[in-house]
């Protein structure tokens, strides 16, 4: 009898490790489409919408216009947060993911296929920002509900690793997307400007079909599906948040200032800065960032299993002071138009800066809030701090440099970011040795 009963708990233990594994590789693949397709637009909003889509422009507004069109993504994603956050605490997560990723991947693919200005006039940067719009909706309930999936089902006292899994998606979707640039960069600029960048964009149908198979085959998290048969799911979760966590949401939507203006400075802004302001070859900044990306999907499991040794708090903090003290070198390396030095300064701010903050913010922002309306309020909360500082960097940052002539304010505009990031670790709550399900 007893070793019937000793089967039965290993047989429930091996389950329970292969569902989280599951669910761990589900949110890493789904996020690496998802977050592919969304910085594919940021590297070609960079280096060929100016041209492209917004050819009767001059340069400089060119530059701005692109990465406005790159930035009004950000207006919906706390919609879709909101939206799709509402139902995925009522009907489930894993619907919601499937949702997502397929409108993701299907305006991806039709991006590559918009014509150019020179051919259909103002239609072609309307439907350039139309199919951003759309995308930015999809990813404001992806985010959330690929966290929820990795954290919820993590074993306990490895959470933070769990997340951290989901959150590699963000890097390595930047590394394909990157690598995939890399490669038609090569094209000669007549070529590369009329079909080459749309190649990568195209390709993502396919990326689309190996997200999907996988998606379909995870279940829903044990702590939504127990919420679930007790009928205590939430009528309206939104409300909920707004009744009983306020001052929270507030914190969290200030929370990743420093992550999101370092990531979006590095990864968008950056490449304009090396080939429009240093005149340096398009290949120099994506093959940069490319290892920058690398080394950023190799960091992010150890700052995630680090938090769950000393707490998330800790390891936050880490990653705040760093962007600040590293804000000023950054540009100093950058200017030296050396390559390998350039490699080098992205790779240091994503493969530390971004990495021990980055890594964290899935488990983070789903340990705040109770199953009942945890997708609405982590996602809400995400999406929102998107808005304030991951939307302006782009373009707060060409505008500092074109004013100032040099790229000292832009550093100071990172340290601001970095205390207010800091501010806000010491106010929230630690939470790594609490349980999730509550």
């Amino acid at each position: 009898m007893s070793a019937n009963l000793e089967a039965t708990t290993d047989d429930i233990a091996r389950e329970s490790r292969s569902s989280s594994t599951r669910a761990a590789f589900s949110s890493f693949i789904g996020t690496t489409v998802e977050w592919y397709d969304y910085f594919l637009y940021g590297t070609a909003a960079a280096l060929v919408f100016p041209k492209v889509f917004f050819s009767q422009l001059t340069p400089e507004f060119a530059t701005l216009a692109s990465m406005a069109s790159f930035a009004v993504a950000f207006v919906l994603r706390p919609l879709g947060g909101m939206v799709i956050g509402h139902f995925g605490d009522r009907v489930g997560r894993k619907k919601m993911l499937i949702f997502t990723l397929l409108v993701m991947g299907l305006c991806t693919a039709a991006i590559g296929f918009l014509p150019s200005y020179a051919i259909a006039g103002y239609w072609a940067p309307g439907l350039l920002i139309l199919l951003r719009i759309v995308q930015g909706f999809a990813l404001g309930g992806e985010w959330g509900g690929a966290a929820l999936m990795s954290v919820e089902h993590a074993p306990a006292g490895r959470r933070g690793l769990f997340g951290a899994t989901m959150q590699m998606g963000v890097p390595a979707g930047l590394l394909v997307s990157t690598g995939a640039f890399a490669l038609v960069s090569s094209l000669p600029d007549a070529q590369f400007f009329t079909w080459g960048w749309r190649l990568p964009f195209v390709f993502s149908l396919a990326l689309l079909a190996v997200g999907m198979y996988i998606r379909l085959q995870v279940s829903e998290p044990p702590n939504f599906e127990k919420v679930k048969a007790s009928g205590n799911v939430a009528r309206i979760p939104l409300l909920e948040v707004w009744q009983n966590e306020k001052l929270k949401t507030l914190i969290m939507v200030f929370f990743q200032t420093v992550a999101n203006v370092g990531y979006f400075l590095i990864t968008v802004y950056a490449l304009t800065y090396i080939t429009s302001t240093l005149h340096l070859p398009r290949s120099v900044a994506s093959s940069g960032l490319l290892v920058a990306a690398a080394v950023d999907l190799a960091m992010q499991p150890v700052f995630g299993w680090l938090s769950d040794q000393v707490g998330r708090k800790v390891v936050y903090g880490f990653g705040a002071v760093f962007f600040a003290a590293y804000a000023f070198p950054f540009f100093w390396l950058l200017d030296t138009g050396n390559p390998l030095l350039i490699t080098v300064a992205l790779a240091l701010g994503l493969g530390i800066g971004h990495a021990s903050t980055g890594s964290l913010h899935g488990v983070i922002y789903a340990e705040q809030y109770p199953t009942r309306y945890r997708f609405s309020g982590a996602s809400t909360a995400y999406q929102l701090s998107g808005i304030i500082s991951s939307a302006p960097t782009p373009l707060v940052a060409a505008w500092l440099v074109a004013r100032s002539g040099n790229s000292m304010s832009v550093s100071w505009y990172v340290v601001a970011a970095a205390v207010i990031s800091f501010v806000c670790v010491l106010l929230v709550k630690e939470t790594f040795h609490e349980p999730i399900d509550r």
